[in-house]
């Protein structure tokens, strides 16, 4: 029966949607993170120009940007805001948090796990159930972007403007296009992927194929959703809402993502102490939050040594015995 599993991790807390032993969904909400939907108070600090994009800090620092601005509301003061999406990994301004002016009171969202009404897993056990359905080939899909099925692969990439999904194969063109359509659909699905998507599909000189194609993707992705057509060029374009990171883009922030996958992988390694050995970058992050260390720790019982390896590529992280 498909049903949402939850996993509370280190850092992390994951969720998959899984059916049939294979994970359709899946989410990873961070530690700290103010879900889309929480009303918080916060002081405004940039009333922004000509009404639009006003920025806004919360207590304990995160800044949100307000795209419709804080009508009547004077630089300093105090206001209360909704959260409408998420952090977005990146460097750009407008991946800040986004929120909107409202007169309701503060409150917070349910857990990801009421949110989802999922069933919460033991963690960590002696059975790795999310491993069982696929969640470490489902992040090292989020980590390289590479995506293989029969007949062909993708190519998934974050970009600032929005996220492309490459199809290549060796099938026929028609028949790549329709089957790549499908597989596209499901990674943008699998992954998270919400806000604009662009799939290029290959070439198709056959209307019939193009219309196919589009009508694999909208039997994989559940509503709401818009799309265009297939166009000549076997480029076809997606809307989703977006209220929180994609995996993808979680996976382009390196040193933390990798970080929190080599603690999961050590709380499955066994009891006892051990020895994380990974890339300087990750060291870097598992030295600087004291607090994961001591809870894996308390999860095998036994003291967690850390070694930098700069021989490591950044996603070459093990455990060996202390």
């Amino acid at each position: 029966m498909p049903e949402w599993l939850i996993e509370r991790g280190i850092g992390e807390t994951r969720a998959a949607f899984v059916d049939s032993g294979e994970i359709l969904e899946a989410r990873i909400e961070l530690e700290g993170t103010v879900p889309a939907g929480n009303v918080i108070k916060a002081r405004l600090v940039n009333r922004g120009i000509d009404g639009r994009n006003a920025i806004a800090v919360a207590e304990g620092g995160t800044e949100y940007m307000l795209p419709n601005g804080a009508p009547g509301v004077a630089q300093g003061a105090t206001l209360t805001i909704e959260v409408r999406r998420e952090a977005i990994p990146g460097s750009e301004p407008w991946k800040l948090p986004l929120a909107r002016l409202t007169d309701q009171a503060p409150q917070t969202t349910r857990t990801l796990a009421e949110r989802l009404s999922a069933r919460e897993l033991v963690f960590p056990a002696v059975r790795d159930e999310l491993g069982a359905s696929g969640w470490d080939d489902l992040i090292e899909q989020a980590r390289t972007g590479e995506i293989t099925f029969a007949g062909g692969e993708l190519r998934v990439s974050v970009t600032p403007a929005m996220t492309l999904i490459d199809v290549d194969g060796y099938l026929p063109p028609d028949e790549l296009s329709v089957l790549g359509a499908d597989e596209a659909a499901r990674a943008v699905r699998r992954l998270d992927i919400g806000g604009s998507t662009g799939i290029d599909l290959p070439t198709s000189g056959s209307k019939s194929a193009r219309q196919a194609a589009a009508r694999a993707i909208d039997a994989v992705l559940p509503k709401p959703f818009e799309r265009t057509a297939v166009n000549g060029f076997g480029f076809i374009q997606l809307v989703r809402p977006r209220s929180r990171p994609s995996l993808a883009e979680l996976g382009q922030d390196r040193a933390p993502f990798e970080a929190r996958a080599l603690l999961r992988r050590a709380a499955l390694h066994g009891s006892g102490k051990k020895r994380l050995v990974a890339s300087p970058a990750v060291i870097a992050i598992l030295q600087h939050r004291s607090e994961w260390i001591d809870t894996l720790s308390r999860q095998v019982g036994g003291a967690i040594a850390l070694r930098a390896d700069a021989n490591l590529p950044i996603f070459g992280g093990h455990v060996e015995p202390a």
